[in-house]
């Protein structure tokens, strides 16, 4: 991928976050295969029962881009928000919005710390949050992922087995039955 998907990918994923924010809630966890250096689309995780299903749910990320026989992805996630919905510690600072991009030989982990603006809250007791960009940390080569992270990197790259003409559009389907939030760039979307 170049400098400037990149550039693009993180620009989308922070603008998210920050709507998402202002509207009270943290985007779920979106991952963004790549064949060949082109975008294949985005990918949200499914709504979380529980701290078990929350981890099952990122983990699966990765049966689009195994799919699509991705040689890159981009995974994204708030480190709070994971690390709250998967009844894990939360590494890292918080809040932060966490980018990996990953291939075959290995990861490269981004971190967007901010401070959280409240602006207002709803009756229900929801913020309505700003967030304040800090200076992005140095990236981190290997960096440290939590547990379903880490599994949604290692199984993006595990060819699926699906003895069906076309596994990728069956997966898409399977996935959006699912309740994940699947928008496909114009190319795959055939």
């Amino acid at each position: 991928m170049d400098g400037q998907i990149w550039d693009a990918l993180v620009d989308s994923v922070k603008n998210a976050c920050t709507a998402g924010l202002e509207q009270g809630a943290v985007p779920r966890p979106v991952i963004m295969p790549l064949v060949g250096g082109e975008l294949v689309g985005m990918v949200w995780a499914r709504p979380f029962t529980t701290s078990e299903d929350a981890l099952t749910g990122i983990a699966q990320l990765s049966n689009i881009a195994a799919a699509a026989g991705a040689d890159e992805i981009v995974l994204a996630w708030e480190t709070a928000d994971v690390a709250a919905a998967c009844d894990l510690p939360a590494v890292g600072p918080a809040p932060c919005l966490n980018l990996v991009r990953a291939g075959r030989d290995g990861h490269v982990l981004h971190r967007f710390p901010y401070t959280e603006n409240v602006v207002a809250r709803g009756p229900d007791g929801t913020a309505s949050v700003v967030p304040d960009w800090l200076p992005a940390l140095a990236p981190q080569p290997g960096g440290d992922l939590v547990a379903p992270v880490q599994a949604a990197v290692t199984y993006s790259f595990i060819p699926l087995e699906l003895d069906h003409p076309n596994p990728f559009g069956v997966t898409v389907v399977l996935m959006e039955e699912d309740g994940y939030k699947v928008r496909l760039a114009e190319t795959f979307a055939h």
